[in-house]
């Protein structure tokens, strides 16, 4: 199937691409430098907004840009208002899928002040200064300046099928020229993706919107698409005008690299040797005057009364951390970038008692903060996507899913599952797997920092020197319980959500035809039909439960402190303690 990302290096090709120019009103008023792929997002846009060729959408133009998380998708929203004021638009719809996003957005697009904001301090267009501003619907905008109507789509559903005073109406659209930019934009597709028909849905009233005027734009942003879907793949084909993954940020250098901390220790131990991995970190940054304040995040498994309780243990924790239990981890961890936090920690002379002493200082519990917490939702949101500031205090993070979309941090290194088990189904990652790797995804978002003039401070920098100590500064670590079945599962949650590519599965071959065989009538006109593979269902199949047979063995892990680092992104695993653990039968009366 052939996208219009494709059909657009066919038409034009990567020259045409590349000399397209961006605009210096685009690049002039945004606050931050556009890197390359930003720019390419850019000039894809303008050729097919001012150009025509074979395989253009129709009008009113619906494009959709799938780019990584942490890929500065916002920075490219802004550059497109800029770019669609220009060209005569003046009302823009921003709509996304939760309110915990709407303050964020805001504060984006509208707060000079916000350490995230997108603008340059004054925006001046054709030689005069515009204005952005916040409006509740679009009766009296402003037709010198930059109008836009914040929104998540449920309320707009709400507000256009239930009429009321201030609220947007359909009437509202007709006879104004609107851009609509969508993000978390997968939401949108729930009526294609169930064949449900577009009447009544959210899909069906934005669709409305978009055909009330010839002129309008849809451009939707998201960097989950699935291409395994039919209907999916039907919708967006025309549309898809940028695909810019996960795993090409990455092999572009822009985000951190992900390893899975896989050990027999328990949850608390576990817990105690992120603690640890955290202070390395502040330590060996401090050490080179890199200002870094590394943060935790601590992920229950399904509900918020479990992360609340999961915060109340943490704090106990804390108030009764000793040097003895930095001690453990030290004789019983063979994890080696814990070895090589204490080799960094003997060589600086810090002890067992002034490593819990700083531990107990950066994790007072008013440095934690709880991501389920409604009461305070306004202000949680705004510590939450502010970690990298330097006042802002939080050091540990409890959530279960409100992190998944739209949290943007640069100084997550750690991630912490606080449960075990898997749920999946006939081989395939389950819904809370698939869970865990999108908030990984968030996670792997690079912190900057250069350590000499001319670095990039945005890329990492140590990919060929593994020997270094602060290439730990550029990674991501994911601590679980060991578990061979469940690692599997979640490695192929990542593939599936296109943070790197299965190397396992990529193979190219070349195949060349006779030159008569080419000259046939077959080869000119047949078509070539592949069938889909469909996963056979085991539902039929009984277990031993099924039939009768009872348990009569219960397995116990001991924790231990055996681990390994598993490389997400490579075949090698960096091992830790490789011996073999052995299983033996105890019978109850034997236990003490």
């Amino acid at each position: 199937m052939t996208f219009l990302y494709d059909t657009l290096i066919q038409e034009f090709g990567r020259r045409e691409l590349a000399r397209t120019e961006v605009p210096r009103h685009i690049v002039d008023n945004l606050k931050h430098a556009i890197r390359p792929y930003q720019k390419e997002g850019f000039q894809r846009f303008i050729l097919c907004y001012s150009e025509n060729f074979d395989g253009k959408p129709d009008r009113p133009l619906h494009l959709l840009y799938n780019m990584a998380t942490g890929s500065g998708k916002t920075l490219v929203m802004a550059g497109l208002i800029l770019y669609l004021y220009e060209r005569g638009y003046r009302n823009f719809l921003f709509f996304v899928n939760s309110n915990n996003i709407i303050k964020k957005t805001k504060d984006n697009f509208l707060n000079p002040q916000a350490s995230k904001y997108l603008f340059n301090e004054k925006i001046v267009v054709n030689s005069r200064e515009v204005l952005i501003k916040e409006v509740k619907n679009f009766e009296e905008t402003d037709a010198d300046n930059i109008n836009i109507k914040f929104t998540t789509i449920q309320q707009l559903h709400l507000d256009l099928n239930n009429a009321k005073e201030n609220s947007v109406t359909y009437e509202d659209f007709e006879n104004k020229q609107i851009a609509l930019i969508a993000d978390e934009a997968h939401h949108l597709s729930s009526a294609t993706r169930s064949n449900g028909g577009l009447f009544g849905s959210w899909e069906g009233t934005v669709e409305q919107i978009l055909n009330s005027n010839f002129d309008n734009i849809l451009l939707e942003f998201t960097a989950t698409l699935d291409y395994e879907s039919r209907e999916i793949s039907g919708k967006y084909q025309n549309k898809v005008i940028y695909r810019y993954d996960l795993a090409q940020f990455r092999v572009d250098k822009y985000s951190k690299e992900i390893n899975l901390i896989r050990s027999l220790y328990d949850e608390q131990e576990r817990i105690i040797q992120a603690l640890i991995l955290n202070l390395y970190r502040q330590e060996l940054a401090t050490d080179n005057n890199i200002n870094l304040k590394p943060v935790i995040l601590f992920k229950a498994k399904r509900y918020i009364k479990e992360s609340e309780q999961n915060k109340a243990d943490f704090h106990k924790l804390i108030d009764n951390f000793s040097a003895s239990m930095v001690e453990k981890i030290e004789k019983t961890s063979t994890v080696p970038v814990v070895q090589e936090a204490f080799s960094f920690f003997n060589g600086k002379g810090l002890s067992a008692s002034e490593i819990a002493k700083r531990i107990k200082s950066n994790f007072k519990e008013e440095n934690c903060i709880s991501a389920n917490n409604d009461k305070e939702a306004e202000l949680n949101q705004i510590r939450l996507n502010t970690l990298e500031d330097e006042n802002n205090p939080i050091r540990a993070v409890f959530a279960v899913q409100k992190l998944n979309e739209g949290w943007d941090v640069l100084n997550l290194f750690d991630i912490v599952r606080l449960y075990e088990g898997r749920d999946s189904k006939t081989g395939k990652p389950g819904k809370t797997t698939i869970s865990e790797a999108q908030l990984i995804g968030r996670g792997a978002r690079y912190f900057p920092f250069t350590l000499e003039e001319g670095q990039d401070p945005y890329t990492r920098k140590f990919d060929n020197d593994a020997a270094n100590d602060l290439k730990i500064l550029e990674e991501l670590y994911y601590h679980a319980k060991e578990d061979s079945r469940y690692i599997s599962e979640l490695k192929q949650a990542l593939v599936d959500t296109g943070i790197y590519e299965d190397e396992d599965k990529l193979e190219t071959k070349q195949l060349t035809l006779k030159l008569d065989f080419k000259q046939t009538d077959f080869y000119k006109t047949s078509s070539v039909v592949y069938n889909k593979k469909i996963e056979k269902s085991y539902n039929n199949v009984k277990s031993f439960a099924d039939l009768g047979v009872s348990r009569r063995n219960f397995g116990y892990t001991l924790s231990s402190g055996i681990g390994k680092i598993s490389g997400v992104f490579n075949k090698e695993e960096e091992n830790g303690d490789s011996t073999k653990i052995e299983q033996k039968d105890i019978a109850v009366s034997d236990i003490p």
